[in-house]
């Protein structure tokens, strides 16, 4: 029986849970396990990525012009609803027509006066030169009669110009658009006397806004990536001050050939299609030149940080958190174009990120 009992009291030993040699194997794999800190990973694969860069532009009429008065006198009509769109050749303001009509008046006279003078001075330089050839009067008298007939036929002239000129200024008294557009606020009151040659002259103007033009500055190194593209493939997005995408695209129409030595930009010009005048000139917008596409990292917005030394995101390491330096391109949609510092294989880390220390042991899973 002491043997019976002994025994017994060796197996239960052997078998007991908390024994030393057991504990001794699972205790810190265990401890290490549950304080690893759960976190999501992100697998870097390059994947194609629009080159875009983005600016702030306004808007301006694709073409603007001054309607001023050509000649001097009394504003005696508006034709036009200030706002109102008009075709080229439109009347918008008449001036007081009486004084050009009564100058035509003369000028017509004084042109009737003046064919007269050379008729008579052409049939008298026919006579004398008819006389001079039968030796019946000196060449003297022929020559001055030929003279007399060039003066006359030269004064003629002066006075067809003047009736056209005076024709032309009572044309001036109907003010019509040059251009087809939108009319501006009158700039002179009816009743007003008006003069090409001061501030009077200015009466109103005129805007083409279909299509509509963005003025924007790109910086020298982001002009360069565009000069090197297709220009045909560079398009050109605009995003309102409410947020909203407008939903047509434009091409570039200009960029200077200089660079501004103040800002270090290059100055550029879009023209986009403005059909329903959605798009007012002088408005403020969001540039966005997308210009072809490379390959690249996408992260996360939510996952890039920055510090002292610059922008940075977590890797998983390891089983351990790293930081880890990048070169941030621009936004797509809520993820951020990495140019530099990711790999292939790279496991980026989107969650948690507060609670993110460097060696801080991770325990994750793979994003969906």
């Amino acid at each position: 029986m002491k043997r019976i009992s002994v025994l017994l009291l060796f197996v239960i030993a052997a078998c007991s849970p908390g024994g030393a040699q057991d504990g001794s194997k699972k205790g810190p794999a265990s401890a290490a396990a549950a304080d690893a800190l759960g976190v999501t990973l992100l697998e870097m694969a390059p994947r194609s990525v629009p080159v875009s860069f983005e600016a702030v532009g306004r808007t301006e009429g694709s073409r603007e012009v001054q309607v001023r008065a050509r000649v001097s006198g009394i504003l005696e009509r508006q034709l036009y609803n200030e706002g109102d769109a008009v075709q080229a050749g439109q009347a918008l303001f008449r001036i007081e027509r009486a004084p050009f009509e009564i100058e035509l008046q003369q000028a017509r006279g004084t042109l009737a006066e003046a064919l007269a003078r050379d008729e008579l001075s052409q049939q008298e330089h026919e006579r004398l030169k008819r006389l001079a050839d039968r030796r019946a009067i000196s060449q003297k008298e022929a020559d001055q009669a030929a003279s007399a007939a060039r003066q006359s036929s030269a004064a003629v002239q002066v006075a067809q110009a003047r009736v056209r000129q005076a024709e032309l200024n009572l044309s001036y008294t109907n003010v019509t658009a040059p251009i087809g557009g939108v009319t501006g606020r009158a700039l002179q009151s009816i009743g007003s006397l008006v003069a090409p040659n001061n501030d009077s002259a200015l009466l109103t103007t005129l805007t083409r806004g279909d299509p509509i033009w963005v003025r924007f500055a790109l910086s020298e190194a982001e002009f360069a990536r565009v000069r090197s593209g297709e220009q045909k493939a560079i398009e050109v997005k605009l995003e309102l001050a409410d947020g909203s995408q407008y939903p047509q695209a434009g091409k570039l129409n200009f960029s200077a050939s200089t660079v501004d030595t103040a800002t270090g930009t290059v100055q550029m010009r879009a023209e986009l299609p403005n059909p329903k005048l959605g798009l007012l000139p002088g408005q403020y917008v969001r540039v966005r030149v997308v210009a072809g596409t490379q390959q690249a990292f996408v992260v996360p917005q939510a996952a890039v940080m920055q510090n002292e030394s610059g922008r940075f995101v977590w890797v998983a390491d390891g089983g351990k958190a790293t930081q880890r330096p990048i070169r941030a391109g621009n936004w797509i949609g809520n993820d951020w174009v990495v140019l530099d510092g990711l790999k292939s294989g790279d496991n980026v880390i989107v969650d948690n990120l507060v609670r993110l220390r460097p060696g801080t042991p991770v325990q994750s899973k793979k994003a969906g």
